[in-house]
């Protein structure tokens, strides 16, 4: 069952102070007053990925996924290029996000664009991770480029999230990850890679309301709980029983520490929760002396490892979840490079790490 709501916690959230220290939390590093001189890589990688993957109308294409392209993808483009400083970029893919996957009822995404179907835009789900990224991408343009429609769009996404996605199960208050199909008759689905912290505490901020403490707060709880197999890790999905909170791997879904969970470990991170159980643990799966190889992913059942490796963006990952659980304060050796990344999710996961490092050693102003 979920811990009890910290007031700290809450006061963390909603006030604009970095998400606290919880139990077994390591302190975050001292601001690195060399932080700024990365933005000129920073830009340089966005520039490569821009060229790579941005497709001339403004959608980031999946280059791993049949060339389709998804409303997290645009979340995360939109957020590399707040903090790159690229308006022109931003104001580009902002204006095909919204006029080809906002559904009409709310401000929120339809989460798949396929090029070659007859109805590129068949599917109205919304992906919840994707309209977090957007929303906060929103809310630090609107500050970075005094821009008060880019703070009302982002403000209006926050209440949207909040009305639609925030609900109770099993004794929790959940962050669901879309507006239909995964609240059942007798369990809710999750996945554990869609709370993205520091997401959650800038809409939170935007829209204040105790229900984003709960939820941010039990999420950190279910993460605990919800970690499986020999190295206790988070699975892509998961399912919370109704009846009593029991979590446990959710059905149809591959049984893995797997594409999905590799962003948990990320987003701990980057919330400057580096000492959550999520994060050291899967720093001693990816840095198991017993791997020849750095695995892709991993059956949380068999605890069978992938029989190939991880792309360079999930090792960017690792080495984050490493340099953190060491508490390390510079930045991890051996970033890869947009150019050696072999499909778009590897590239972005790159330059996610490089944004959550900036935020670590010298958050975002």
């Amino acid at each position: 069952m979920p811990e009890p709501l910290s007031r700290r916690f809450a006061l963390g959230l909603l006030g604009g102070l970095a998400l606290p220290r919880l139990a077994g939390a390591q302190p975050a590093p001292a601001a690195n007053p060399s932080a700024g001189a990365g933005m000129d890589e920073l830009r340089a990688q966005w520039d490569a990925f821009r060229g790579r993957y941005l497709a001339r109308e403004g959608r980031v294409v999946d280059t791993g996924n049949r060339n389709v392209s998804h409303s997290e993808g645009q979340g995360y483009a939109l957020m590399v290029a707040v903090r790159a400083d690229d308006r022109a970029s931003f104001d580009h893919m902002l204006a095909w996000t919204r006029r080809t996957l906002k559904r009409r009822q709310d401000n929120l995404h339809a989460w798949r664009f396929q090029p070659d179907a007859a109805n590129p835009v068949a599917d109205q789900n919304n992906a919840t991770d994707g309209d977090l990224f957007i929303g906060w991408a929103l809310l630090e343009a609107g500050r970075r480029w005094g821009n008060p429609e880019h703070l009302a769009l982002g403000t209006a996404i926050a209440r949207d999230v909040l009305k639609h996605l925030v609900r109770r199960s099993g004794g929790y208050t959940v962050l669901l990850p879309g507006t239909r199909g995964f609240e059942k008759r007798d369990r809710t689905i999750l996945n554990p890679s869609y709370y993205v912290f520091p997401a959650i505490r800038a809409l939170a901020q935007a829209v204040p309301d105790p229900a984003w403490v709960r939820m941010a707060a039990d999420g950190l709880g279910l993460l605990r709980a919800a970690r499986f197999g020999r190295w206790k890790l988070p699975a892509d999905w998961v399912a919370v029983a109704k009846a009593d909170g029991t979590i446990s791997i959710a059905d149809n879904f591959a049984p893995r520490f797997s594409y999905d969970a590799v962003r948990v470990p990320l987003y701990l991170a980057w919330a400057r929760l580096s000492g959550e159980p999520a994060v050291a643990d899967s720093a001693g799966f990816w840095g198991d002396p017993a791997h020849s190889y750095l695995p892709a992913w991993v059956d949380l059942t068999s605890n069978a490892i992938a029989p190939y490796a991880a792309s360079p963006g999930i090792a960017a990952v690792a080495r984050l979840a490493s340099a953190q659980r060491s508490g390390a304060s510079g930045e991890p050796r051996g970033l890869p490079v947009i150019a050696s990344a072999p499909d778009y999710y590897s590239a972005v996961l790159g330059l996610l790490v490089r944004l959550a490092w900036r935020d670590i050693v010298a958050p975002a102003a």
